[in-house]
């Protein structure tokens, strides 16, 4: 008999936009990037970065996600892979970095909602907004997951169709010339780090869209078909949206002040700004619906296994939703949305590194342990070759926290700020096991499934 969970399944269409939101949700938030390297490195991180830090991603989540497409995605991973202890680490972690994620999109709709009405901006209207914003998205993922994948699909036409018109209108009126020679020279460390902490938080993600698995149609070929497809949907609109704003005449200045709607105004005039910030503001919202949905199955699955409060698996009595665990999540992301943006970032970036370090090691395990188990897709690489492919996100992820740590005071104590969060999960697990000490003496759950 199936699950609650799987009685109504999403299909690949609203699944590529539940991924894009997951990952993407647009380029907003990729304006720094220009800041920190420059007109010749620009390009070149957002063509590298997603290469070394996110394929190797996408392929460990495909395969992991082939031989476990259940509800939990990467903490059922490592739960079998690595045992419980670890398990809870991946599932602690990553829900405390999608609880930083979470506050900082009804700060960006407030942004370019403020394009409009700038009085949105003061204190006074910015956090009752903010509030409206994550209640209404909580309230819409009670009902599920089929309303969230539709309204997915409706707000990725809206985000989508004005960047169309900008790069249709730039390429027209022939705003875009040359492409600048790629380089890295001139750019400092510290500004290095913070550009490839832009980057990376602009792609990072591609494990969330697991942990509903058994609310998806077909889930191993959907997931293929639909994460190449997101994956390829991002890079190119992320390398046409700087390579426009790059050639529109703005400065640096002006593109940091007025952000994307700026470059839209500069090339077609004040109704296209008006329509990318309209975008935005349907882009903040598509992306918390749809990371909420992801992190909400995290606390549930982790209830059921004992590791976290039991009230926490409750499901709605008529949608069948985890709704306490929503609740929970939309709780404290209420009282975090006063963090500022670069703070988050880093603690976004850094956390959520450390829990992509247990997949990756993970399916270097279950490659050891079980070779032979069934994987309607598997990384035509041995072991070897995956440990080689690992090095690469892993080196990505250190070169941005080191260039954390030698950048301004705000970087360091947001990045020290993180390690502290990392280090909790210990805390944490030890508090558990004194409670319930069989949970550390539960045998692997390789030897005892018998794989």
């Amino acid at each position: 008999m199936p699950s609650p969970l799987s009685l109504k399944k999403i299909r690949p269409l609203q699944l590529i936009a539940v991924i894009f939101f997951t990952v993407s949700g647009g380029p907003y938030g990729l304006e720094p990037l220009l800041t920190y390297a420059g007109q010749h490195g620009a390009l070149l991180l957002l063509l590298l970065t997603p290469l070394l830090w996110d394929l190797p991603a996408i392929f460990t989540v495909l395969e992991l996600n082939s031989m476990m497409p259940v509800t939990g995605g990467y903490y059922k991973w490592v739960k079998h892979a690595l045992g419980t202890r670890w398990g809870f680490y991946e599932g602690w972690w990553t829900w405390l970095y999608t609880f930083i994620d979470l506050a900082i999109y009804p700060v960006l709709f407030v942004l370019y909602a403020s394009f409009f009405f700038p009085w949105l901006s003061d204190y006074h209207y910015k956090i009752p907004l903010c509030l409206i914003f994550i209640w209404l998205s909580a309230g819409l993922n009670i009902l599920g997951i089929v309303p969230v994948g539709k309204t997915s699909l409706f707000l990725g036409a809206a985000v989508l169709t004005p960047f169309i018109i900008l790069f249709g209108l730039a390429f027209y009126h022939h705003t875009v010339t040359t492409i600048p020679s790629p380089s890295l020279k001139g750019i400092p460390f510290s500004s290095l780090g913070m550009a490839l902490y832009t980057v990376m938080w602009n792609c990072l993600g591609w494990d969330n869209v697991t942990t509903y698995a058994e609310e998806v149609e077909k889930p191993v070929r959907s997931y293929i078909f639909s994460m190449f497809a997101a994956f390829a949907l991002v890079i190119v609109i992320y390398f046409l949206i700087i390579l426009v704003s790059q050639q529109s005449g703005l400065n640096i200045g002006a593109l940091k002040e007025g952000a994307f709607p700026a470059v839209g105004a500069a090339v077609g005039g004040r109704w296209l700004g008006d329509l990318i910030a309209l975008a935005g503001m349907a882009s903040s919202f598509g992306i918390y619906a749809a990371v909420l949905l992801s992190v909400s199955r995290v606390p549930k699955v982790m209830a059921d296994d004992d590791l976290l409060p039991k009230r926490l698996n409750r499901l709605h009595s008529q949608f069948q939703t985890p709704y306490v665990s929503i609740i929970v999540c939309s709780l404290v992301g209420s009282v975090m949305i006063l963090w500022p943006f670069l703070d988050l970032l880093i603690i976004d970036v850094t956390v959520y590194g450390a829990g992509l370090s247990l997949e990756y090691i993970s399916l270097i395990k279950l490659r050891m342990v079980s070779p032979d188990v069934h994987r309607p897709f598997k990384i035509p690489l041995n072991i070897t070759g995956l440990c080689l492919m690992i090095i690469l996100p892993v080196t990505v992820y250190f070169v941005a926290l080191a260039g954390a740590f030698s950048s301004a005071d705000e970087a360091v104590w947001a990045a020290v700020f993180a390690i502290v969060v990392l280090t909790s999960a210990e805390l944490v697990w030890r508090l558990i096991v004194w409670k319930k000490p069989h949970l550390n003496a539960s045998p692997n759950p390789l030897q005892r499934s018998g794989l």
